[in-house]
């Protein structure tokens, strides 16, 4: 918990305090007390972390929280919005491309864990494929 507490202090000191808080809508020195770990009287709350988030892109209290529980924060490149109607053929080819995948390892009435792998990569490449089909759809 320290180290979170610690990151959400740093990512408010080292982001122009008073220019963050005034993004925010909240007090200067209101901000500063709230993001001190050894202010006992007052706290973050999940609105204030959300602000700093938001307004800084310091993603330091985001890394610290989830390595606290024993995860790794990793981001992701959100995909780019296609036209529907590519979108709707690249996901067709996706999901005929896992069809076949799934059918090849049945052939011989037991799939292998290279089969197993190569279906896992084509449900992977659907997922992306639906990704990007939902951008799309919001895009339009």
């Amino acid at each position: 918990m320290e180290d979170f507490l610690r990151a959400c202090q740093s990512a408010v000191l080292d982001n122009e305090a008073k220019a963050l808080a005034a993004k925010m809508g909240v007090p200067h020195v209101g901000l500063l007390q709230r993001a001190n770990p050894d202010n006992d009287a007052h706290h973050l709350t999940v609105e204030h972390l959300f602000g700093i988030l938001l307004h800084t892109t310091d993603m330091r209290p985001l890394v610290a929280l989830a390595n606290e529980f024993g995860f790794d924060l990793v981001s992701r490149e959100a995909p780019k919005p296609q036209a529907l109607t590519s979108s709707l053929i690249n996901v067709g080819k996706e999901v005929a491309d896992l069809t076949i995948a799934v059918h090849e390892a049945l052939d011989d009435n037991h799939v292998s864990s290279f089969e197993k792998a190569l279906i896992r990569q084509e449900i992977d490449h659907v997922r992306k494929s639906l990704d990007v089909m939902d951008v799309s759809v919001k895009a339009a």
